[in-house]
């Protein structure tokens, strides 16, 4: 090699050498970064002390799996901290309390803490759920599941905080005209299209089980984000229907094969959102005692106005303003087919989506409550194992099961 030829080769050595060294340094330097912001759980759980023989195989298993997924693992010490010793409480329930907080970049969050714990396999099945569920799916209109925490003391979910609380305050509440019904249809848009993606969008369709006012939350601006996915189960696209363990849903939304020993499909969320129509054109829970015998009942109130043709009446009744009624009566028109008795006469979420949105025409529904008014109905009978549900004279209970005689409605249950 000429001595030409070596000054170049070393110029060139010298000045790319250099580069390549800094470059290996940067990787190796990211690496260890996302390693300390990210450990495992197992490496956190010894960190802070905890004892893992409470954990049980599957518990444990799923921890593992859930790894490779977005929510973070927190410690108890975390929390404790985040939320300054758990001193701003957001409301509380027969599931523990609510929280918030404030996480290490300064966002706020809203943490749900466990009464107990994860006390029994129920409660286990259920923090799994929503951590299996919701943590692995990601749309504007799904409440964002940030972390979670478990140990032996303490089960917790940490999610982004919704600062305007749940639908239901809206619709019940002493401020249930503060919104006007151009953004309450807004609000039931956007609930259909988290329902749809859950449906239809994600890997494995998820069935939520439990959609209602109170579990339809509201961030700064207002827009909804269905939540609490305790009660939601994952289904193989490939399976139509899923086998039902225990009783499900919340009565009075829940869809009459979650009471029955039918197969069961994600139809069933679709009822439940027609219920929730019914309330969101009311501004009142579907069932009220106080109102006359005629009136009580408001899905069946506004189907008696539908079919008579007086819905306008009704309308008005409702407070709801003369620019409002073409949005109200095609909202009613959707209602009535969510809520159709046999699940696959109900439409697709996509398709309620599309209907509401007025880029699709609504089918002229049936009377979905014609099962109610037959008189010869055969008896039907439900096999639980735990029944919580108030009753009227027209249902035997029994610790193993529902016998219904006639075809009335329970409407203690239907209360909420």
């Amino acid at each position: 090699m000429s001595p030409e030829s070596q000054r170049v080769l070393i110029s060139l050595i010298t000045s790319v050498l250099p580069v390549f060294i800094l470059i290996i340094i940067y990787v190796f330097y990211c690496k260890i970064c996302m390693f300390k912001r990210r450990k495992p759980a197992k490496v956190r759980e010894l960190e802070s002390g905890t004892n893992s023989e409470f954990i049980t195989y599957r518990m444990d298993k799923f921890l593992n799996d859930i790894e490779s997924e977005k929510p973070i693992r927190f410690t108890s010490h975390e929390l404790m901290r985040a939320t300054n010793n758990y001193s701003n409480t957001l409301g509380s329930g027969a599931f523990g309390s609510v929280y918030k907080g404030t996480s290490v970049d300064g966002s706020v969050v809203a943490v749900k803490v466990l009464r107990g714990g994860i006390s029994d396999k129920r409660m286990e099945e259920q923090f799994m759920a929503e951590v299996g569920t919701i943590g692995r799916v990601h749309h504007f209109n799904l409440v964002r599941l940030i972390g979670f925490c478990v140990e032996k003391d303490t089960a917790a979910l940490i999610y982004e905080y919704m600062s305007n609380g749940s639908l239901d305050k809206y619709l019940f509440g002493e401020n249930n005209k503060s919104l006007a019904f151009e953004k309450l249809h807004e609000i039931t848009v956007g609930t259909a299209k988290g329902i749809a993606y859950l449906h239809e969008e994600c890997q494995e369709r998820i069935i939520h089980y439990d959609i209602k006012p109170e579990n339809i939350l509201l961030d700064d601006d207002l827009h909804p984000k269905v939540s609490d996915f305790g009660l939601a189960k994952l289904c193989n696209r490939e399976k139509s229907y899923i086998t039902m363990t225990g009783l499900r849903g919340t009565p009075g939304y829940a869809a009459p094969e979650l009471w029955m020993p039918f197969r069961v499909t994600h139809k069933c969320d679709v009822f439940s959102f027609g219920m929730l129509l019914f309330e969101i054109i009311g501004r009142r829970r579907n069932y009220d005692a106080n109102l006359s015998e005629s009136e009580e009942w408001f899905p069946r109130l506004v189907w008696i106005k539908f079919e008579s043709e007086n819905l306008e009446e009704l309308i008005n009744d409702c407070g709801i303003k003369y620019k409002d009624m073409d949005m109200v009566k095609r909202m009613a028109r959707i209602a009535f087919l969510c809520v159709q008795y046999r699940p696959e006469l109900r439409p697709m979420m996509s398709v309620v989506v599309k209907m509401l949105e007025g880029s699709m025409d609504i089918p002229n529904p049936t009377n979905p409550f014609q099962h109610l008014m037959e008189e010869d109905v055969p008896t039907i009978k439900v096999a639980q194992k735990e029944v919580s549900i108030n009753v009227v004279s027209s249902l035997q209970v029994t610790e193993s099961s529902i016998v219904s005689s006639s075809p009335e409605i329970d409407m203690d249950s239907i209360q909420n």
